[in-house]
């Protein structure tokens, strides 16, 4: 199932629903929100977990593995000129009233065009942008400074609790779909430069929580299948 991008009027849009089942379904809601910085129209995805809810992500902000109440995944300009894009995200999620730690990712990508699908309560949401794109292993040295644009921003949400590993293992398996959809697009590329992945699921609450979330466990499956459409959807819409 793959919900179409609601239209974008006035301040606050409620964004496509996130139709996971399990705890807090409403607080698993994906909004689209819109903000103007300096003359410019911009908007963002803000998923307001609330408390009860790890994140394992590769964010700008508050990445890696822990407790998160809230996700952001912001529009910035192309050519972004700021050098603290941490600090920019945190200032959006308190205009937000975003309370508590949380994790942040942006793009130069057209945030109202995300991609939504669902997959057994396995929901997976994508801003894609492809106009920087190549193969993660080429023969030139990489680069420490700013990143041309383009981005593709992946969010999961999982109605499970899952293991430490179990997360980590969840994030290298929409990493992998991703690669899939954009072969399956026809381009020729596993990604951009700059793609990041947000996986949250319950907290276990000092219970094991699921074991595996690979690409051929019960979890992993449906988390592969989501992200798999919800990519493909964008990438056939920019090809």
């Amino acid at each position: 199932m793959i919900d179409a991008p609601l239209p974008t009027a006035g301040r606050h849009v409620r964004g496509c629903a996130i139709g996971s089942v399990g705890i807090r379904p409403p607080r698993q809601r994906g909004e689209l929100l819109q903000r103007r910085e300096d003359g410019l129209g911009l908007h963002h995805l803000v998923w307001r977990l609330g408390p009860g809810w790890r994140v394992c992500s590769s964010a700008v902000l508050g990445g890696g593995l822990g407790p998160r109440a809230w996700i952001l995944n912001a529009q910035v300009p192309g050519g972004y000129p700021r050098l603290d894009p941490g600090r920019h995200l945190a200032e959006i999620a308190a205009a937000e009233a975003l309370d508590g730690p949380g994790a942040g990712l942006m793009t130069a990508a057209d945030v109202t065009a995300y991609t939504v699908a669902v997959d057994g309560g396995a929901t997976a949401t994508v801003t894609s942008g492809l106009g920087v794109r190549g193969w993660a292993a080429v023969p030139s040295e990489g680069t420490d400074g700013p990143l041309p644009p383009g981005t593709v921003n992946i969010v999961v949400t999982l109605p499970v609790a899952l293991s430490d590993a179990a997360l980590v293992n969840a994030v290298a398996t929409a990493t992998e779909a991703k690669v899939q959809a954009l072969v399956d697009a026809g381009l020729d590329c596993s990604g951009t430069p700059t793609d990041a992945v947000c996986v949250a699921a319950p907290d276990p609450g000092g219970r094991p929580g699921e074991p595996f979330a690979g690409p051929r466990s019960r979890w992993g499956a449906r988390l592969a299948r989501a992200v798999h459409r919800a990519v493909l959807e964008g990438a056939l819409r920019e090809s």
